[in-house]
């Protein structure tokens, strides 16, 4: 589902690659059940929510290495 991502009440929390020199963050919310997701330099912008099992999946494929280049 996509919605703003000011129109979510969640404790949004940058990504641990992320760093303060103003680069590319992506930030990650806490949802009941869910995991949602925006980019931090458009915080009024589209949000990416997705159900926890969806998310887990997605984190389990990253560990893997299914998605390197």
């Amino acid at each position: 589902m996509r919605i703003r991502a000011d129109a979510l009440s969640v404790d949004w929390f940058s990504s641990s690659y992320s760093n303060n020199q103003g680069g590319a963050c992506v930030q990650g919310g806490l949802m009941p059940g869910a995991m949602a997701v925006r980019d931090s330099k458009v915080r009024q912008g589209p949000a990416f929510v997705v159900s926890a099992g969806v998310w887990r999946s997605f984190i389990s494929a990253l560990s893997r290495g299914e998605f390197e280049v």
